[in-house]
C-alpha cells in the first residue's frame, strides 16, 4: 500500500536528513569560530573558491574530503555567511557616512551659535544660544525637535530594542539595538523634551457628582456663565463654575447622556443621547457667591503617581440640594440608533443630530421636523460639529473618514469626504478661521486647511487615541483628551506646549473623554471629564505657553 511504501522508503531519508542536520551544525560552528578569529575571512573565501573551501578551528582550510556536506549545501553556507559579512560591512559604512554628516551638521550650526550635541544618548538634550540671526536649516531644526516631542517625552537611556527612526530636517538617521550593539558607536539624534517650567497649569475646581463617566462638556456663550456636563448616567448638569456647585440637574433622558451643546444666544441646552433621542431643554439658574480658589499648582508635564485611586472622592449619590428638571422644551426623533452627538448650526434656529445609524440628522428647532437626512459613511458617526459663523456641518465617523456639509447655498448641499486617518476618526471641529482639526484612534490629529482639503497641513502624532478634542477661538490652542488619562497642548503647528499635571492628587485618574476651553473666564478657561465620574476647570497661563515657542 502507499502508506507503507513511504514507510519503508523513508527510513533513508530520515537518517539522511539527521545526517544533514548535524553536518550542518558542525560547519557552522566551524564557521562561527572562524569570523571570531579572523573578521573578513568569509568574504575571502567566497571571493576566491564559494565552493569548494571550509574553514576550522586553527583558521586553516579544510580539503573537500575532509567535509561530509554535499557541495551543493556547503555552497549554499558560504553564500549565506558572505552576505551576512557584506551586510554588516555595509552598515559600518552607513555608520562612518552619518557620522561625517552629522559633524558637517554640526560646523554649519555652529557659525549661527547652536550646537547638536548627540554623543550621549542617556542625556538627549538640544543646546542652543539665542541668536538674532538664525538660518533656515537652524530653524527647521528647532521645529523639528519640538514637534518630536510630540511622539516621544523622553530621551532613550540605556538599550532599546527594536528600530529607531529620528527625522531631522531632511536627514533621516536609524538606529537599532542589534547593530548599535555590533558596529562602533555613532551619535544619534534624539527626540528633546519641550521645556514649560515657566508655564504653570494650575487645577482650579473639580465638579464631582455623576454616578457614571462623563463623555462630554460644554461652557455656555450667554451669560449666566456655566459648565454643562453630560454622563453615562442618563443625566446632564450645570455647574457654578467658581463654586463647583451643582445648579440643576437634567434627567428627561432614557438612556446615557453622550453630549451637551448651548445655544449661541438663548439659555437652551441641546443633549443627544442613547434612548436615540435628541433633547431641547430650557434652564433658570441663579449662580452662588464664589467660593475662594484652592491654591493647588503645579508646572506642565508633571506626572508622579504614587497609587492609583479609580473612584473619586464625593458622594455617590449625586450632589444635594440640586433642582432636577425632567421634561424638555422639545424632542428631536427619526434616528435608529445612538444620537452620538448634537450641535447648533450658527444662528440656532437649526440643529444637527449624528448617530450610530449612519446619518445626520438636520431639524427645525421651532418645528422639531426633520429638515435633511444626511447619509453616506459606511460605518456609525462619532461626532458632530458646525462651524460657529458659517452654515457648514462635519461629521466624523468609524469608517476613518469625515465629511463636510456645506449649506449655505439653499439650493445646493455638497458633501466632501476626507480620508486622513486609518482608524476612527473620533472627532473633527472647526476654528475660527478656514481650519479643521481632526483627531483620531490612530493616536494622530491633523490640522486641514478647507480651501485645500487634500493633505493636512499639520500633522500630530501622540501615544494614545484621542478623542473629542477642541481649538481655543483666541490662542488657536488644541486640547487632546487621551485614552491613557493624559492631557496635551498643542499649537495649530503641530508644536507640543504642554501637559496637563497628573497625580494621585489632581488630574483625571481614568480616561480622559472630552476637552472645552472658554478663554474668557477669569478663573477657568480650560475644562476637561473623563470616565472618573469627574469634570476638572483648568487655568491655563497660556501667555506663558506661548513665550516658551
Amino acid at each position: 500500500m502507499p502508506v507503507e511504501g513511504g514507510s519503508a522508503g523513508g527510513g533513508g531519508g530520515v537518517r539522511r536528513a539527521k545526517q544533514k542536520r548535524k553536518s550542518h551544525s558542525l560547519s557552522i560552528r566551524r564557521t562561527n569560530s572562524t569570523e571570531q578569529e579572523r573578521p573578513g575571512t568569509l568574504r575571502d573565501a567566497v571571493d576566491a573558491q564559494p565552493t569548494g573551501i571550509q574553514y576550522s578551528g586553527n583558521n586553516l582550510p579544510l580539503r573537500m574530503e575532509d567535509s561530509k556536506l554535499p557541495m551543493s549545501v556547503r555552497s549554499n553556507l558560504l553564500d549565506l555567511f558572505g552576505q551576512i559579512e557584506r551586510e554588516f560591512e555595509n552598515l559600518y559604512i552607513e555608520n562612518i557616512e552619518l557620522r561625517r554628516e552629522i559633524d558637517t551638521l554640526n560646523d554649519r550650526l555652529s557659525a549661527d551659535g547652536q550646537t547638536v550635541d548627540g554623543g550621549d544618548l542617556t542625556k538627549g538634550a538640544l543646546k542652543t544660544k539665542a541668536s538674532h540671526s538664525t538660518s533656515q536649516l537652524s530653524q527647521k531644526l528647532k521645529t523639528t525637535y519640538k514637534a518630536s516631542t510630540s511622539k516621544r517625552s523622553h530621551s532613550f537611556h540605556g538599550k532599546v530594542g527594536g528600530p529607531r527612526n529620528f527625522s531631522v530636517g531632511n536627514w533621516e538617521l536609524w538606529g537599532d539595538s542589534w547593530v548599535t550593539d555590533r558596529l562602533p558607536r555613532v551619535p544619534i539624534v534624539s527626540s528633546f523634551k519641550a521645556t514649560t517650567s515657566r508655564a504653570v497649569c494650575q487645577l482650579v475646581r473639580e465638579y464631582v457628582g455623576h454616578r457614571d463617566g462623563i463623555w462630554d462638556v460644554g461652557v455656555t456663550r450667554t451669560a449666566p456663565v456655566v459648565l454643562g456636563t453630560a454622563s453615562a448616567d442618563h443625566s446632564a448638569m450645570l455647574w457654578s463654575i467658581e463654586t463647583g456647585k451643582c445648579l440643576l440637574k437634567y434627567v428627561g433622558h432614557a438612556g446615557s447622556v453622550n453630549s451637551i451643546k448651548f445655544h449661541p444666544t438663548e439659555q437652551m441646552a441641546l443633549t443627544a443621547s442613547g434612548d436615540q433621542t435628541a433633547h431641547i431643554w430650557r434652564y433658570m439658574v441663579q449662580l452662588p457667591m464664589a467660593a475662594p480658589v484652592p491654591e493647588v499648582s503645579a508646572p506642565c508635564d508633571e506626572e508622579v503617581d504614587f497609587s492609583d485611586k479609580d473612584e473619586v472622592e464625593g458622594d455617590p449619590d449625586g450632589p444635594s440640594e440640586c433642582p432636577t428638571l425632567r421634561l424638555a422644551s422639545a424632542t428631536l426623533r427619526s434616528h435608529q440608533g445612538v444620537v452620538i452627538c448634537a450641535d447648533w448650526l450658527v444662528g440656532g434656529k437649526q440643529a444637527v443630530t449624528a448617530s450610530w445609524d449612519r446619518a445626520a440628522n438636520l431639524y427645525d428647532v421651532e418645528t422639531s421636523e426633520l429638515v435633511h437626512s444626511l447619509t453616506g459613511h459606511d460605518q456609525e458617526l462619532t461626532h458632530c460639529c458646525t462651524h460657529p459663523t458659517q452654515r457648514l456641518v462635519v461629521t466624523s465617523s468609524r469608517d476613518t473618514t469625515f465629511r463636510l456639509w456645506d449649506f449655505r447655498d439653499p439650493s445646493i448641499h455638497s458633501v466632501n469626504v476626507f480620508q486622513g486617518h486609518t482608524d476612527t476618526v473620533t472627532s473633527a471641529v472647526f476654528t475660527m478661521s478656514d481650519n479643521v482639526v481632526s483627531g483620531s484612534d490612530d493616536r494622530t490629529v491633523k490640522v486641514w486647511d478647507l480651501k485645500n482639503m487634500r493633505s493636512p497641513i499639520a500633522t500630530i502624532r501622540t501615544d494614545s487615541a484621542v478623542n473629542r478634542i477642541s481649538v481655543s477661538v483666541g490662542q488657536r490652542l488644541i486640547a487632546l483628551p487621551h485614552d491613557n488619562r493624559q492631557v496635551r497642548l498643542f499649537d495649530m503647528a503641530g508644536v507640543r506646549l504642554a501637559r496637563l499635571p497628573r497625580s494621585n492628587r489632581q488630574g483625571h485618574r481614568r480616561m480622559v473623554c472630552c476637552t472645552a476651553w472658554s478663554e474668557d473666564n477669569p478663573s477657568c478657561n480650560l475644562f476637561t471629564c473623563g470616565f472618573d465620574r469627574q469634570a476638572i476647570g483648568w487655568n491655563i497661563n497660556i501667555p506663558a505657553l506661548l513665550q516658551e515657542k
